[in-house]
């Protein structure tokens, strides 16, 4: 453990838990979330970094088109959906232009941004709103504040990255488009975005706008749904003595508890696959070829490894299986899963065999594209111990990993750039229930403020680190032209983000 006193209890009053309750949460959930804060969380068990040979896949050539060939034959019968987190306002994306206007000192990413103005995609829509003669602070506070584009209260999804010789798109429209060119099923493209409630509006505001446009340019039928991060997802805060803080007038104060709240989300939706992209994470059309051809691999290796999966399945049945069928059913778990049975497996009977068998088959499948590190941050793949007690890939951050396992950290190959394929149906069809694949003792700890107040805030398992931590896993080598995120907004200057 990171740091422990397990005889702590929680102060909560009972008008405390009433308004727990009365917020559709669980007060146990909440008083285990305060014992985090003084428990810590337990570090992760890593064995190695996962490499190309060993837990990355490298795909040649004629593999990666006959894998996408795979997926195209059998997309028409397939109900995909394209799950694109996007809730949030862009604040850190502007957070040096925010510094800017508090200190009025300038910084490099303001020096950038007003060298380089004209080649932003919004400049044409920030032109007419500059003062004759503007300077660089009417300029600032004409790109993040309301009277101008408002860009630093509005999210990611809003804002125009891209120009093009007859339009300007926002990353919301490059992910319309690319749905098309990777996503389409039957001619149906379904897309589920993840909204803030204060942004629901601007995202309604602007489909309204442009899908029949996307729509009839590729032929397709746009099936756009929405969600929001369920309140009920929310975990407490509490002050530095980890006692609970309270707003002014006395109430607990709760927070979004991270990406990882989403898996709520996508608990809910009913499709054959699922590919999930970050919001951020997109190109323009002169340099989409390698993401919709690594997007269709991906998608057709889920495929291929799903229906192998399912097939073994229905051999195990109930009964107890023959040596042989185990014996190939371990290589397939040992060697395309990446999951390392149970010490002494193979020494086993055979009904205790086809039990450790169908609990490793009979559980949710992800592929991810994996970039080769090159500086950038992002989570990195490992094998790991997972709280289902197999050794099997992970994707690990570094808050994960002891100090004393750093060494092995910095032996990682490759990120993460979230770049995810899954099936989330079992061998009959029937939905899982995502919630039963989460490690509940994985999250992080954060510190931040509110009304000028020091607080710590808890993150739940992130999205694909501990809540997919019980997972099939596949990793699979990507090119790192399929990561062109913006983080912040000089990255929209970027080649990735030139036409």
């Amino acid at each position: 453990m990171k740091k422990g006193n397990l005889n702590f209890e929680p102060m909560l009053e009972q008008n405390d838990k009433q308004y727990i309750i009365d917020r559709g949460m669980d007060v146990a959930t909440v008083e285990r979330q305060i014992g985090r804060f003084v428990n810590g969380f337990p570090y992760l068990q890593i064995i190695r970094p996962a490499s190309v040979g060993d837990g990355i896949v490298r795909l040649g050539g004629q593999e990666l088109t006959a894998l996408g060939d795979y997926y195209d034959s059998r997309a028409a019968s397939t109900r995909a959906v394209k799950f694109v987190p996007a809730s949030g306002a862009a604040t850190r994306m502007f957070k040096d232009l925010f510094a800017f206007l508090g200190s009025g000192e300038t910084n490099r990413t303001v020096d950038e941004v007003l060298a380089s103005l004209e080649d932003f995609a919004f400049y044409d829509s920030l032109r007419p709103m500059l003062p004759e003669g503007a300077s660089g602070r009417d300029v600032i506070e004409r790109i993040v504040g309301g009277e101008g584009l408002g860009y630093g209260d509005k999210p990611k999804a809003l804002i125009l990255f891209h120009r093009y010789a007859h339009e300007v798109r926002t990353a919301l429209e490059e992910h319309l488009v690319e749905g098309a060119e990777y996503a389409a099923c039957g001619g149906r493209v379904a897309i589920h975005f993840t909204v803030s409630p204060e942004h629901r509006a601007g995202f309604d505001a602007l489909l309204e706008r442009v899908l029949t446009k996307y729509g009839d340019r590729y032929g397709v039928r746009y099936d756009i749904a929405m969600s929001e991060q369920k309140s009920s997802t929310d975990t407490i805060a509490v002050n530095p003595d980890n006692t609970p803080f309270r707003n002014g007038d006395g109430s607990l104060l709760f927070r979004p508890a991270g990406h990882g709240a989403l898996i709520e989300n996508l608990n809910e939706l009913d499709a054959d696959i699922i590919f999930i992209k970050n919001i951020d994470n997109v190109t323009t059309d002169s340099r989409r070829g390698d993401t919709v051809l690594y997007k269709k691999a991906l998608a057709g290796m889920l495929m291929r490894t799903r229906d192998e999966a399912y097939a073994y399945m229905r051999m195990l049945g109930e009964g107890v299986p023959s040596k042989e069928l185990a014996d190939d059913i371990a290589s397939f778990v040992r060697n395309t899963l990446n999951v390392e049975l149970p010490e002494g497996f193979d020494g086993m009977d055979a009904s205790a065999r086809g039990d450790v068998l169908r609990r490793v088959l009979d559980r949710p499948m992800r592929v991810c594209g994996m970039v080769r590190n090159e500086g950038e941050p992002g989570g990195g793949p490992f094998f790991a111990r997972s709280g289902d007690g197999f050794v099997s890939l992970q994707i690990v951050e570094s808050s994960q990993i002891a100090p004393d396992r750093r060494d092995v950290m910095r032996g990682a190959t490759h990120f993460n750039p979230v770049d995810l394929v899954c099936s989330t149906k079992d061998y009959r069809g029937r939905k899982y229930d995502l919630s039963r694949f989460v490690d509940h003792a994985t999250g992080f700890i954060s510190e931040k403020s509110k009304d000028g107040r020091p607080l710590k805030a808890l993150e739940l398992p992130g999205l694909w680190n501990g809540a997919m931590s019980s997972w099939n896993t596949i990793f699979v080598e990507v090119p790192v032209t399929t990561f062109t995120p913006v983080k912040v907004v000089t990255d929209l200057l970027r080649s990735g983000h030139r036409e």
